[in-house]
């Protein structure tokens, strides 16, 4: 069965409607349509408002009535790779953190202790997050770069550059010059992370134009994302035990990755229309509060969902240890299975899930949400321990199973509920501010993330002090 969209939203009582046939929908704006229009409607230079649809431009109503072909789903193919490529390179510097500290900052390595080590993925974490969040929201109010072709093209070639040279730094030696390898490093974060949140910021812009399975197909490829850097991990592990080796894999392969979403922008136009549509967007100024006041909700539920994941992902769950010495995954695999395996991958069902369902609706969207907080203090009384603490806080889910199951669950919500939540967002404003609502889903995304990470430095203390 095929659908003209995937939902329809009723302001009015605030409910998604079924989905509506394509044959009920091309009998509808059949019988709705007065005149069908012609290329030479815009060379007339009449007035748009003798369109049927007063709020649109030309574009945009014809991007409605005729919305792009996908023979064979490649443009949402396209959309989830864009979406894999926006979290590579945070996926990445997190898993190459072991050749940062125990490689290039290691006292073997340099000849001396150094200083920024026992800190080293706070400064990682502060120099990719806080330039994303600045850049997401900048990028709503401000078109940095220019119009969207533009910002994408120059972020992601600006991302293949800075992996180029930090692959290049992995390459040479830096005994002799760490605190210069540390800033360059710290350097070159902050501006991957300056040009990624424009091209995260803009992808989500753009897939808002088109049906809500095409946001689901970004959130799906950010989901993969996380999944792919696991396995990276795991064969580059498996097949070279030198870290510095791995690591270089790692970035490797995250340049291939962005190269392939370089790629498939240009060799998959969407269609002439879509591109016209996403060139000229809304003449004039959006009204950025009303967008804001009508998506509200759906932006709050956005920034829960993902401040609560990351609050315990994966900073938690990756320092929970086997309780049991029997359990049949041995401590050296523990934390890669139960952690960041089980979490990506049933992160990455969850996603796929509203491609044949979707529920509740928008109206009920926030009941899970605001039930999913109780995985921070449910996480936090697993067996939970931080190196140099000693826990207080009593170890109240000491089976192992049932830690797992929490993290199996974690994941299939975390890409369940974020996935039809940023495709809920365009859809509480007007079509022709449907980019612009986007854009901010996209932001109140980054900004979950952020809040959720810097949350995490509040638990090793509570869990060594609360108990007492």
């Amino acid at each position: 069965m095929s659908y003209s969209r995937d939902y329809l939203y009723n302001e009015k009582n605030g409910v998604a409607l079924q989905p509506i046939q394509a044959s009920e929908a091309s009998e509808r704006t059949r019988l709705q349509q007065p005149v069908k229009l012609q290329p030479s409607w815009e060379e007339n230079n009449l007035p748009e408002d003798e369109l049927n649809f007063k709020n649109l431009t030309m574009d945009e109503a014809s991007l409605q009535l005729n919305p792009p072909p996908d023979k064979y789903n490649l443009v949402y193919f396209t959309f989830l790779i864009h979406g894999i490529g926006v979290l590579m390179p945070w996926n990445m510097f997190i898993t190459a953190t072991d050749y940062f500290i125990k490689y290039k900052f290691s006292s073997g390595y340099i000849g001396f202790l150094f200083p920024y080590v026992p800190n080293f993925m706070q400064y990682l974490t502060f120099c990719s997050q806080v330039p994303n969040v600045l850049f997401n929201w900048m990028n709503i109010f401000v078109q940095i770069g220019g119009n969207i072709t533009v910002r994408i093209v120059w972020a992601i070639c600006a991302e293949i550059i800075l992996f180029i040279i930090t692959v290049i730094l992995a390459m040479v030696s830096s005994s002799s010059w760490p605190y210069a390898f540390f800033y360059i490093t710290m350097i070159c974060v902050v501006f991957l992370n300056m040009a990624n949140g424009i091209y995260q910021n803009t992808v989500f812009g753009m897939s808002a134009k088109l049906p809500p399975k095409y946001t689901g197909a970004i959130i799906l490829g950010n989901n993969i994302s996380g999944t792919f850097a696991s396995v990276v991990s795991i064969i580059s592990s498996a097949v070279t035990s030198n870290i510095r080796t791995a690591a270089i894999y790692y970035f490797i392969t995250a340049l291939f990755v962005l190269l392939v979403c370089f790629d498939t922008y240009f060799a998959l136009p969407l269609n002439q229309e879509l591109h016209v549509a996403m060139a000229k967007g809304v003449k004039e100024r959006p009204p950025y509060l009303y967008i804001v006041k009508k998506a509200m909700m759906q932006l709050v539920n956005v920034f829960l969902l993902f401040f609560v994941t990351l609050a315990v992902f994966p900073a938690v769950l990756s320092n929970v240890n086997v309780s049991d010495p029997d359990f049949f995954i041995s401590s050296n695999y523990y934390v890669g299975v139960t952690c960041f395996v089980t979490f990506n991958f049933f992160s990455m069902i969850g996603s796929i899930i509203p491609t044949y369902i979707i529920w509740p609706s928008p109206k009920y969207l926030w009941i899970p949400v605001v039930l999913r907080l109780a995985y921070i203090p449910l996480f936090l009384m697993c067996n939970y321990q931080v190196e140099g603490v000693t826990r207080a806080l009593p170890v109240v889910i000491s089976s192992d199973w049932g830690y797992w199951i929490l993290s199996v669950t974690l994941g299939l919500t975390n890409g369940y509920f974020s996935s039809i939540a940023m495709m809920y967002v365009p859809g509480t404003v007007e079509e022709k501010y449907a980019g612009t609502a986007g854009m901010f889903g996209g932001a109140a995304l980054i900004t979950g993330i952020f809040v959720g990470i810097l949350t995490t430095f509040l638990w090793p203390w509570m869990i060594g002090h609360v108990g007492n």
